[in-house]
């Protein structure tokens, strides 16, 4: 295996909750073109760019104010509607990768409201590392918010999964460049040398970094090309706002593993094996295309992007985007569509602008019509059961991260590189 459950919120969370122990910018174009796409999305009816933005921008307002506590401080659900709330049982647990990528999505946009809402979400990511059983810097996948509106720290998914952590760090980072507030920087660096401590990887080759601690505080032994993009990108932003090297020498190991992962005929593959060196082939997974480009700006990975584009499209009814992995490519994943349009928006070439508003299109299609959405926010998935690949399946249910990646696309604003300004 080589990839964390962090995202993980389908059929693994469902059993686990059944056992009652809740596991661990710039502007798009507004025209379609055919060579786009061999079925684009068609124009007619597509809600409105401005529109559109602005409501989704009322959707995490909605989820972050939900639960804040008297002091401001609040975590917003994950997901909502559909498979996670029915009449016995209501899924409310606040992912630290979404709740990462609300903060940058706010930044993004920077209106007074937009911090304050960031800088409330930041102060319960300083909380819950501050009150952490071990206290050692890290943070876990999720947290009940029914326990940070009382002001106090709930965990519902123990793990401490390396990807989760460097999410944590990119929304600190960014929030210390947005406000300067060094407590910001500060949380950010404890957790930086929780990841070196705790998975630094420099004696099986390729070097770069393992997959963190299970629920139980296993190692696991595995690396993870999102992983090591992930902490790619986070290192390198610490390097800037430190000034201290290391970081940035700390960010190439995991810039150079991502680099031995990608095959010859361009994709990313999506980590090792258990042994830390035999490259995991199957299934091939979306972000280790888009995140290798996005986190690392290597020029290499467009060939990645490509590869994406021709064995990882869906086309699901009027909707049409990547799927997870190859394994499925029958449902369209909401999510993965904003990185990946936002991928394409950043790379600039010849039909990638046309491209990226096709799936920012059917994205907002979704927005306005899915059945288990609210005409704001953005379901995870076009369909319920979209198989991840990696054990576990996906729904078309509301969701703070599908949401905010969709913000930041439209924005061409990539999470992993500092604002220019």
């Amino acid at each position: 295996m080589s990839r964390s459950p962090r995202r993980a919120a389908g059929w693994a969370v469902a059993a686990v909750l059944v056992a009652s122990a809740v596991f661990a910018g710039s502007a798009a174009t507004a025209s379609i073109s055919a060579e786009a796409a061999d079925d684009p999305v068609p124009t007619t009816g597509v809600p409105d760019r401005t529109v559109s933005i602005a409501l989704a921008y009322e959707f995490l307002d909605a989820r972050t104010d939900q639960f804040c506590d008297g002091d401001g401080m609040c975590l917003p659900r994950s997901y909502e509607g559909g498979f996670f709330t029915t009449p016995t049982w209501d899924f409310t647990p606040s992912f630290v990768y979404d709740d990462a990528l609300v903060v940058i999505a706010y930044t993004a946009r920077g209106l007074p409201d937009d911090i304050r809402r960031a800088e409330s979400i930041g102060e319960a990511l300083l909380f819950v590392q501050d009150n952490d059983p071990i206290g050692d810097g890290r943070v876990r996948t999720h947290y009940e918010p029914h326990g940070i509106r009382e002001g106090r720290m709930v965990i519902t998914g123990p793990g401490t999964f390396t990807g989760n952590q460097a999410w944590a760090g990119l929304a600190l980072t960014r929030l210390f460049h947005a406000t300067g507030d060094q407590r910001y920087l500060d949380g950010a660096l404890r957790i930086a040398n929780w990841i070196q401590t705790n998975t630094a990887d420099m004696v099986r080759a390729p070097y770069g970094y393992t997959g963190g601690q299970t629920d139980a505080g296993v190692s696991l032994e595995w690396k993870s090309t999102e992983h090591n993009s992930d902490i790619a990108g986070f290192f390198t932003q610490l390097a800037q706002l430190t000034g201290d090297q290391v970081w940035a020498e700390r960010a190439a190991v995991a810039a150079d593993f991502v680099t031995a992962m990608q095959s010859a005929d361009g994709h990313v593959d999506t980590g090792t094996l258990n042994d830390g060196s035999t490259v995991n082939t199957r299934p091939i997974p979306l972000d280790a295309q888009t995140w290798s480009a996005l986190a690392t700006g290597d020029p290499r990975y467009s060939t990645a992007l490509d590869w994406t584009l021709a064995h990882l499209i869906a086309t699901d009814g009027p909707y049409r985007g990547p799927g997870i992995s190859d394994v499925d490519v029958s449902k369209v994943w909401f999510e993965g569509a904003g990185h990946l349009a936002l991928a394409l928006k950043l790379r600039a070439q010849p039909g990638d602008a046309d491209e990226a508003e096709s799936l920012l299109a059917s994205i907002r299609l979704g927005q306005r019509d899915e059945p288990n959405g609210d005409g704001k926010g953005i379901t995870a998935t076009s369909t319920d059961g979209l198989d991840s690949g990696f054990g576990d399946l996906y729904y078309a249910s509301l969701h703070t991260g599908a949401t905010a990646w969709y913000l930041l696309a439209e924005a061409g604003d990539n999470p992993f590189t500092l604002p220019a300004d």
